[in-house]
């Protein structure tokens, strides 16, 4: 996994939009301008921030040496996924679509409709 795979896939999730609004560093994925990825490099390793319910995300932290609470975010919301690591593809990849999830569920019903949730 590289984040410039992620970001092909991160690219197909519905009216999600992808800017650098902390600098060329950080590619920040937003949907209806709520952000649910945050990917970037860090001491030679890149990784993804993402958005986790609070318990989910103590048993991902507690469970892979590479998930470990959120780089520059709410430490309880939020876990950073180092990659190539101890963390599959797969499970990337999902993390990624729970943390859209959990984003479009904080938005306003009309937003939520028009993205076909509700």
């Amino acid at each position: 996994m590289t984040n410039k795979e992620l970001a092909k896939y991160l690219d197909t999730f519905m009216a999600a939009e992808a800017d650098y609004p902390f600098g060329p560093d950080a590619l920040v994925y937003k949907v209806k301008g709520k952000m649910f990825a945050i990917l970037a490099k860090r001491e030679g390793r890149e990784y993804v921030t993402l958005k986790v319910q609070p318990e989910d995300g103590e048993v991902l932290t507690s469970q892979f040496d590479d998930i470990t609470p959120g780089y520059h975010t709410n430490k309880r919301h939020w876990i950073t996924v180092y990659y190539p690591g101890d963390v599959e593809d797969g499970l990337v990849h999902d993390l990624c679509e729970r943390s859209y999830e959990l984003v479009v569920k904080g938005l306003k019903k009309l937003e939520r409709v028009a993205l076909g949730y509700d």
